[in-house]
């Protein structure tokens, strides 16, 4: 609304010329300027620069809107644009039905904590049927350190939907609509983001995972005892000596573009899943294990949380936790 043309806002034609002779043919142009200012250069009263300061105001700028409007439109937003449900009864309970449609959610924890799991989970979920709970759609994954595992999710898919993954065919149908793309460079990264746009024309895709983010903002691919600074963590340790935890530190501009952001983290033995920054819910933590189904909650009542506890992420003994009923499958 800023560059739309003065000569069109309904002033008086003798102002609108005023304002041409001026150069100034913009509402921004004008709106930069204070009322002496167009005064001076104007060569016009100051009941006429208020008055057309008004009128060019009007128009240009958006409605007043009260925080009571911004809430509700908010609500109703989240309520009927849909949600991708996690299966986590608590957690999609706290997000009001599950990830929303048309947001940028964010996965933070140490490696080995289930991130990667959680994200095969919810590729499932979006490719299932709606039958069956799921949204029927297409998946893209961008696998950026190759810790994917067809294998894995199929394995996923059969303990957690028995019902539908033993039927003819279906596991197939499944893999077919989950789309893997791995890039091995930052230039490659990009190419594969040109292929998500043609994808997006081509297929009903629901959902488009990024594995791991944090790899490509390093600006390498690294592997590694060196990867976890790479990666932006920082971590610190308490007094005791005893536990530690990480801070993910992608930067402000980051942290801001995210509406969900989901911490995973490691505490006295016992992983936790957080919903740290959610617009409609207090942050909350669930206790969670990993097992041949993949994640799943130990309570669907959590925790709420304040303070910094928030954002911290715990990573203290979560290496020793695998409860995979035996198999010895891989905790990522």
């Amino acid at each position: 609304m800023a560059e739309k043309l003065i000569k069109d806002m309904g002033l008086s034609k003798a102002m609108a010329n005023v304002f041409a002779a001026r150069n100034i043919t913009t509402a921004k142009e004008a709106l930069s300027l204070t009322e002496f200012e167009l005064m001076q250069l104007l060569d016009v009263g100051m009941a006429e620069v208020s008055s057309a300061l008004s009128r060019i105001s009007e128009i240009a700028c958006p409605p007043y809107q009260t925080a009571l409007n911004l809430m509700e439109q908010r609500v109703h937003k989240e309520d009927h644009g849909g949600h991708l449900p996690t299966g986590l009864k608590g957690l999609d309970e706290a997000l009001c039905g599950g990830i929303p449609f048309g947001v940028l959610t964010e996965l933070v924890g140490p490696p080995g904590i289930g991130k990667t799991q959680l994200c095969m989970k919810l590729s499932l979920l979006a490719s299932l049927p709606t039958a069956y709970g799921g949204l029927n759609g297409h998946v893209i994954y961008i696998d950026v350190e190759s810790k994917f595992s067809s294998k894995r999710m199929i394995e996923i898919g059969v303990q957690s939907f028995p019902d539908i993954f033993n039927m003819k065919g279906v596991v197939q149908e499944m893999a077919g609509r989950i789309l893997v793309l791995r890039p091995t460079t930052l230039s490659k990264f990009t190419e594969s983001l040109q292929q998500i746009k043609l994808s997006l024309l081509q297929r009903p895709v629901k959902l488009i995972v990024i594995d791991s983010i944090a790899a490509i903002m390093s600006g390498d691919f690294a592997q590694g005892a060196s990867r976890q600074n790479l990666l932006g963590w920082h971590r610190t340790d308490d007094l005791s000596g005893y536990d530690s935890h990480l801070v993910a530190a992608l930067g402000i501009n980051w942290a801001h573009s995210v509406t969900i952001r989901l911490v995973l983290e490691a505490k006295s033995g016992q992983r936790f899943i957080k919903l740290a920054k959610s617009p409609l819910s207090p942050p909350f933590a669930f206790p969670f294990i990993i097992t041949s189904a993949g994640i799943s909650l130990l309570n669907d009542y959590g925790t709420e949380l304040k303070g910094m506890e928030i954002n911290r992420i715990h990573q203290h003994g979560h290496s020793d936790i695998i409860n995979f009923d035996g198999k010895g499958c891989s905790d990522k």
